[in-house]
């Protein structure tokens, strides 16, 4: 871990600073913000580019040793105007996020499901691990925020093993591909895609959508109909890469339900469940609230009533993962939060209501700059302890009962 310097705290509200004691929390992890350095993924076959990449930003980079690919640099360089970022060499992404990925020991050939996938940085990963073989489905509520994983995940070279879906996590249903044996599959030569009302056949997928569809959205946004997701929306496919097991299905294949039975063997072999929360761990985050103002961070973060509803949010979106995890595979469940209420409590909760879960230990967390969480095999980053942004951690696998 690298040495921290004493830097002033953050000048916090009293109404924040009365969060923070409700939650047991020490206001003296705020103290570290301005020397919480950032952190880069050097994406997989650049290694020899470092040096270049040092002239590029005008920093060194220095490896963190418990993370692979990962480096970090002061906190003030900025890497988005440089060539490195531009060309997709490099991710902007902080490291406990990258141990959150990294604890789900992603191996070959798996199917994985990213339950809130945006803005990307977490699914490129996942993508980089897998290489030419899987696929990873990402879900997200907000089609907006998901159109920016699409766009990452074409700058980066990564879509061909990738599908993206608007829907809401707490109800997404869908299973990854496996097997397919349609005609059509992986046939790059297969152009656009062919609609009819009762056979619309997914074909090699392109970036300007059909006419109808861009209709359509055109004239929802005309009604001003809102860009997060309805419930009472079947999941919207904004993006399939050549093998991910969608070219050649037809619509009603790709969204037919499955018996359980079926998901307990062909669901996903990982789950990541990086849910929405008061994100009081996230310094950066906290730090823009200074320009924004307390009275927005107040409404946002401190307001009990909107963290009790993000609460049951956390406990749904980590069953309903749980549910499409296949006997045996491995989800992990995190937050940007800090307080007990949506981490510790959540996983104690959820593990007496499924019999079937079981938490895992984190091979990897043998080596992660952190301290215990306050349930065995639980981890919390934050920057005093990890020269990070504050991420809880949590590790389960599904039983055969």
């Amino acid at each position: 871990m690298m040495d921290v310097e004493e830097t002033p705290s953050l000048p916090l509200p009293a109404a924040f600073l009365n969060f923070l004691n409700q939650h047991g929390l020490d206001p003296s992890i705020y103290t570290a913000t301005d020397s919480v350095p950032r952190y880069i993924r050097l994406k997989p076959g650049y290694a020899d580019c470092l040096e270049e990449i040092e002239t590029d930003i005008r920093c060194k980079l220095e490896r963190v040793c418990w993370l692979p690919n990962f480096y970090h640099l002061p906190p003030d360089v900025r890497i988005a105007s440089s060539k490195a970022y531009q060309e997709g060499k490099i991710y902007g992404i902080d490291a406990a996020s990258g141990a959150a990925v990294s604890a789900l020991d992603i191996s070959v050939g798996d199917h994985v499901l990213d339950l809130c996938a945006a803005p990307g940085a977490k699914l490129c990963m996942m993508l980089d691990i897998l290489g030419s073989s899987g696929s990873v489905t990402g879900v997200d509520i907000a089609k907006h925020r998901l159109a920016a994983c699409r766009t990452m995940l074409q700058k980066y070279g990564l879509g061909d093993h990738c599908r993206l879906f608007v829907a809401d996590g707490t109800s997404f249903s869908l299973l990854p591909v496996r097997v397919h044996s349609g005609s059509l599959l992986q046939n790059e030569n297969v152009d656009e895609f062919a609609s009819g009302e009762k056979s619309e056949v997914y074909r090699k997928w392109k970036s300007r959508r059909p006419w109808k569809e861009r209709k359509k959205e055109a004239i929802a946004k005309e009604k001003g109909v809102s860009k997060l997701f309805s419930p009472t929306q079947e999941p919207e496919l904004i993006f399939y890469g050549r093998f991910s097991g969608v070219v050649g299905m037809r619509k009603n294949e790709l969204y037919q339900k499955k018996p359980i039975s079926e998901v307990l063997q062909l669901g996903y072999d990982k789950v990541l469940v990086d849910a929405e929360c008061t994100h009081d761990g996230s310094i950066k985050h906290v730090q823009k609230f200074e320009q924004w103002g307390w009275t927005t961070f107040q409404r946002r973060v401190l307001d009990a009533e909107r963290t009790d509803d993000l609460i049951v949010l956390q406990l749904q979106l980590l069953t309903n993962g749980f549910k499409l995890l296949r006997v045996g595979g491995a989800l992990v469940y995190s937050t940007c939060s800090l307080t007990f209420a949506q981490n510790e409590d959540v996983v104690e909760q959820f593990l007496s209501e499924n019999t079937s879960a079981e938490l895992l230990e984190i091979t990897a967390a043998e080596n992660w700059p952190c301290k215990s969480g306050r349930i065995q095999k639980t981890f919390r980053f934050d920057p005093l302890t990890s020269c990070t942004s504050g991420l809880f951690v949590a590790k389960f696998t599904k039983l055969a009962i």
